[in-house]
């Protein structure tokens, strides 16, 4: 199963790559459909950090780095499932501000953006998958509950070994005060 995870994360992350350098060399053809967006985060990030630049082409770089980066890493199988979340959470303003169907009223651009509009869906589903998958081994939450069984189990082991010895002593002491000496 392995070469088929390898396969289809690579094929998923595809998208990401490409398209994250591309947007990473010409970020212009995206600021003006970007800027609601930007527009909107940027008093959020203005709150967070002051320093932070908070211009729609300098967040569209940092998006497309972010998307060049965690596509690379989903591709070659390093931290696949944080770098799937990360994607997911970068498709979802590329998604809102450059597929607005809500907003075309020209019926051919209006299918055109529900079209794109629903493959990144697609993709985000994908990419949910994608952070869900544990390849076969135990997820975190069996393991924390595997170790908490196997931690009682260990006290329940000491305890009636504390306690067999506590009365292997106790005959001990009382056989020991019967013998002469």
């Amino acid at each position: 199963m392995k070469p088929v995870r390898s396969l289809a994360r690579a094929m998923l992350s595809g998208i990401f790559v490409f398209s994250g350098y591309r947007n990473f060399m010409d970020p212009g053809r995206l600021a003006p459909s970007a800027k609601p967006i930007t527009d909107r985060v940027t008093p959020l990030l203005e709150r967070a950090n002051p320093r932070i630049p908070t211009d729609t082409e300098t967040l569209i770089r940092a998006n497309a780095a972010v998307q060049v980066g965690a596509g690379l890493m989903l591709a070659t199988g390093r931290l696949t499932r944080p770098a799937a979340l990360v994607l997911a959470g970068t498709l979802v303003p590329v998604t809102l501000a450059g597929h607005p169907f809500w907003q075309n009223d020209d019926p051919v651009m209006r299918n055109n953006n529900r079209v794109h509009f629903l493959k990144n869906v697609g993709l985000f589903g994908g990419l949910l998958l994608a952070a869900a998958d544990t390849e076969g081994r135990p997820g975190l939450r069996w393991r924390a509950g595997h170790r908490i069984g196997h931690s009682r189990r260990s006290m329940r082991r000491a305890v009636r070994t504390a306690r067999r010895e506590t009365r292997i002593a106790v005959r001990s002491a009382a056989t020991a005060r019967r013998l002469p000496g």
